[in-house]
């Protein structure tokens, strides 16, 4: 069964960690949103796609919930002597995944084929995509003004309150190699839980990704992210509630009632289901709180059981 995944962070990260139990690596093919994408002390950061690999690969520091385990910080320590701000917090194992993404690309090397070497070097034998080639910032509108996402989330801890979000560089980005045929040619899509606004919308905005959406003949299912109106981890619950979308496993359904056939919605939801359903979305209820390897191969196996 071949199986693609849109995909952002945290939570993606530890939906596929469940799906590798129960589906051969070599069968998913995760298209990863590159919104987040900054560069920091001259270095291009790409958090949603290491996230992604350095869980996969046992590598991550659990405790902390990213980067890589056994990390020391000593470049950032260093860095602070020269006047640099350092609230983006870059390990010294970290930076040499980001220098070498920052090399290949000045060589002229594709991002895409950037991050394939990153996941063949962490061992991995899933394919993970960027979902475009080009340069996509998410960009955060708030009473002090528009900010760049991670500014927003990591140095201002997402306290504002966002008005707006907006992709710049949107209009000129295209899908990147592979990235329609793994949507149009898979035997299942599953967006997994991530925040519907800035981990998978900059995915749905790239052109012609939505409309493969809708016209595959694959299965399209969701995992809802947001559980008993309120997110696990990240602004999800209150990015949708300030941009006028119901902060609910129904709102996430509204989100992607053109293409999703299938939601996910947790068993504290189950009242939601009908809810869900007015949107044209099929409501299957389930323990989507992912706190252990078991429970994260149970999501997956559940999802799994909605196209076999």
């Amino acid at each position: 069964m071949n199986v693609t995944v849109l995909a952002g962070g945290v939570g993606a990260a530890r939906f596929l960690e469940g799906l590798a139990q129960a589906v051969p690596q070599e069968d998913i093919t995760v298209i990863s949103n590159t919104g987040d994408d900054e560069d920091f002390f001259g270095l291009r950061v790409s958090p949603d796609i290491d996230i992604v690999i350095y869980t996969l690969a046992g590598a991550v520091d659990e405790k902390k919930g990213w980067g890589l385990r056994d990390e020391t910080f000593n470049a950032l320590e260093a860095l602070r002597r020269f006047g640099y701000e350092t609230w983006f917090n870059l390990g010294d194992q970290d930076m040499a995944t980001h220098a070498h993404r920052t090399m290949l690309l000045h060589e002229g090397h594709t991002l895409a084929d950037v991050t394939r070497s990153i996941a063949e070097a962490f061992g991995l034998r899933l394919r993970i995509l960027p979902v475009s080639d080009h340069r996509i910032r998410t960009m955060v509108q708030t009473e002090a003004g528009e900010l760049p996402f991670q500014e927003y989330f990591v140095k201002r801890r997402t306290e504002d309150e966002v008005h707006a979000v907006r992709f710049d560089g949107i209009d000129e980005a295209w899908p990147a190699a592979g990235v329609l045929e793994a949507i149009l040619l898979a035997d299942a899509v599953i967006v997994a839980p991530s925040n519907p606004i800035v981990s998978i919308g900059p995915i749905l905005a790239v052109r012609d990704v939505r409309d493969a959406l809708r016209n595959t003949p694959a299965r399209v299912i969701g995992v809802s992210p947001i559980i008993g109106g309120r997110t696990v981890k990240g602004p999800a619950d209150r990015m949708m509630a300030s941009l006028g979308m119901t902060p609910s496993a129904a709102g996430v359904a509204a989100a992607y009632a053109d293409f999703l056939e299938v939601l996910v919605i947790d068993e504290e939801d189950a009242a939601l289901a009908p809810a869900v359903e007015s949107h044209g979305v099929r409501a299957v209820v389930a323990q989507t709180i992912m706190r252990t390897a078991a429970d994260k191969r149970a999501l997956a196996e559940r999802v799994l059981r909605e196209v076999q």
